[in-house]
Order: structure tokens, then sequence, then C-alpha cells
């Protein structure tokens, strides 16, 4: 009986020193960077708790899901990027909805220019335009001879140039799903996002501005002398100037957030709409300045990994960065929110994962 015991707590202790040996020797892709995280503040001040997002509606997407991002053409008409590659068209009051154009790769921002082009941002092919027949048109998958990894989302000023956000160039969309790079993205916190400028006139792209944490969200300033772009990793919405001697430059506007900022839109009367995909990570920011430890999460198996929250949670601030709406739903009856578009009448709002899209009364 003895010798039974031994050979247990042989079996038990060379179980234990393999496992340890797994979580702290085991190859991962992520090189992660000691930063330190801003204070998180919680559900204060602009961003107190509250159900206004409680009874919004949902709208079936038929046999598509995956309801990245959203925008509006000339006619009022709403246009929805979905996770295998159909944009869908819908009515202005987000019914009816067809499939208009199929990018056959993973479309995730989407913004129109004066002429009722849209341009995409697809996260397996770079960007893309299709006209209003639905023709789809490579414009660039590589800027300044690095490929664009994950293309996010994109903006497009008045004299035709696109800024269009690469989130990470070295965790893109054809390697892994879109959710799980960002994932991979934000634990290693190593500025891999970079905003890029596609200049209509010579149909080219280049770098504006490199080491992003996450590049994000994209919308023009007010007088587009910059964009608004969302750094997810930073939890933060930056101003990047893309004009004259301070091109390239970063300027932060609103820090701090309670969540993981998403998209960032233009709306109506000079408002700015943020959606935050789901409420920080105390474990994540805990872990900030502990590089091996963030590590040992990636190690961890996907189920056992601490998980985002499932939290609605949209605002509008002006375009200094003052917060001048704020709503949320705990309950998490529609997660992981990606982008607003406001119309007269709606705020339409998209999500990463599920079968519809949101609509609230504006």
């Amino acid at each position: 009986m003895r010798s039974v015991g031994r050979t247990l707590l042989v079996v038990l202790a060379s179980g234990l020193a393999a496992a340890l040996a797994y979580l702290a020797l085991w190859p991962v892709p992520v090189d992660p960077v000691a930063w330190v995280a801003p204070p998180d503040t919680g559900f204060t001040g602009p961003f107190a708790a509250n159900t206004r997002l409680a009874d919004l509606d949902t709208i079936p997407l038929g046999a598509h899901e995956g309801p990245e991002g959203v925008a509006r053409d000339a006619q009022g008409r709403v246009y929805v990027s979905t996770r295998h590659g159909v944009i869908l068209r819908f009515t202005a009051d987000g019914t009816d909805p067809v499939a208009w154009a199929d990018t056959q790769g993973r479309p995730l921002g989407l913004d129109f220019d004066t002429a009722g082009t849209l341009f995409v941002a697809d996260g397996e092919r770079g960007l893309l335009a299709i006209d209003t027949a639905g023709t789809v048109r490579l414009l660039a998958d590589s800027a300044d001879g690095t490929r664009i990894e994950f293309a996010d989302d994109l903006a497009v000023a008045a004299d035709g140039m696109v800024y269009l956000s690469d989130a990470s160039t070295k965790f893109g969309v054809r390697a892994q799903s879109d959710e799980q790079a960002s994932v991979l993205d934000v634990i290693e916190h190593g500025g891999h996002g970079r905003l890029i400028g596609w200049d209509p006139r010579t149909g080219r792209a280049s770098v504006v501005a490199r080491g992003l944490q996450f590049a994000n969200g994209v919308a023009m300033t007010p007088d587009e002398q910059a964009v608004f772009v969302c750094e997810t990793g930073a939890y933060r919405i930056v101003r990047v100037a893309v004009t004259g001697a301070a091109r390239g430059s970063v300027t932060p506007v609103l820090e701090g957030l309670p969540g993981f900022p998403d998209n960032i839109s233009r709306g109506l009367d000079g408002r700015y709409w943020v959606a935050l995909f789901a409420p920080r990570n105390a474990l994540l920011d805990a872990l900030s300045a502990r590089p091996f430890l963030r590590k040992v999460i990636v190690r961890i198996p996907m189920a056992l990994r601490p998980r985002a929250a499932e939290y609605g949670h949209i605002f509008a601030m002006d375009a200094g960065g003052r917060v001048l709406d704020d709503r949320q739903d705990p309950s998490g009856g529609f997660p992981k929110m990606t982008d607003v578009l406001e119309t007269e009448r709606w705020l339409f709002i998209g999500s990463l994962q599920g079968g519809t899209l949101a609509r609230v009364a504006r």
C-alpha cells in the first residue's frame, strides 16, 4: 500500500510540475510590454450606471450575424457589415434588409463619400470601395510597404481622403478571429496599431501615425484637420493630426474610460457617439505592469480565461471630449457593442456578435 501511495504522489507531483512548466514556459504568440493602466473610476460621474438601453429594439438580420459597422447613405438607407462578408441594406427605419454587396472578407467599419461610394475597412482584405451598384473594388492592402493586417474603421474627409485604422500589424484577422486578434493585441500592449491615409488622387496609402494601442474607431474632427481615434488598448480617445506640420501628432482627448472603446462616429448637432465593447477587466489592469503573468493568461485554456463582461454601453461626447449623453444596459441584453449610427429618429447600434441589429429612440 505504501508503494501505491508513493507512486500516486510521484504522479501527482509530476503532473503539477508539468502544469507549472507549461504555464511558465510554453511558447505563446504575445510578448507583453509593461505599462501602468490608468485608474478605473468605474461607472461614476458622467458614466454613472443607468438602464437607458434596457428597452432597445432588436432587428433580425436573417441568416447573417455580427453587425459590426453601421452607416447611412444620402437617401437615408442604413447599411450594416456582417461577419461573413455580406453588407446588408435596410430602409431608413431599419426594416426590410437585403443583401446588397459581398466583400468576400470581413467587413468592419463603413463610411460614405459625397458621391455615394461606400468605403469599407475589411479586416481580412484592407481598404475597399463599393459603388452604387454594389461592385466591390480593392483600394489598398498595404501602406508604406507593410501589409494592412487588421483594417478596422475609417472616415472619409470632404476632400476625398480616407483615414483608416490598422488595429494591429501583428495580430491580424486572417490568422485569428477579429475578437481573438484584438484580445492578443490588448494583452501584449505592443503599440502595433497605426492610422493610414489613402489619397484618391494617387491611389496610394501611407502611414499617418504609428504606435497606437489597438487603433479602432475613426471619425473626422469638425475642422477635418485631424481625426479622432479610439485606442481600445489604452481606454482612451485621441486626436491625430492629418494635415500640416503637425501631421501624425497624437493628443489625448478623453482618457480613463470605464470600458474598451470600439468605434466612434460623427452624429448630429456636433455629437460623436462611442460604443464601449465591454467594461474594463480588473485582472488585466492589475497585471498591466507584469508582462510575465500576462503571458500566463494566454497559456490558460480559452474556456478558463477571464472573459469580457456582457454589458451594453454607448455615450456621446463633443469635439472637446466632454460627455453629453450616456446610455447603459447592465443586464447585457445586447452585448459587445461596436458602433452607433445617429439619425433624426433613431440610434442604430452594432455588435460583434449575434443575429440582430439594435435600435433605440434618439
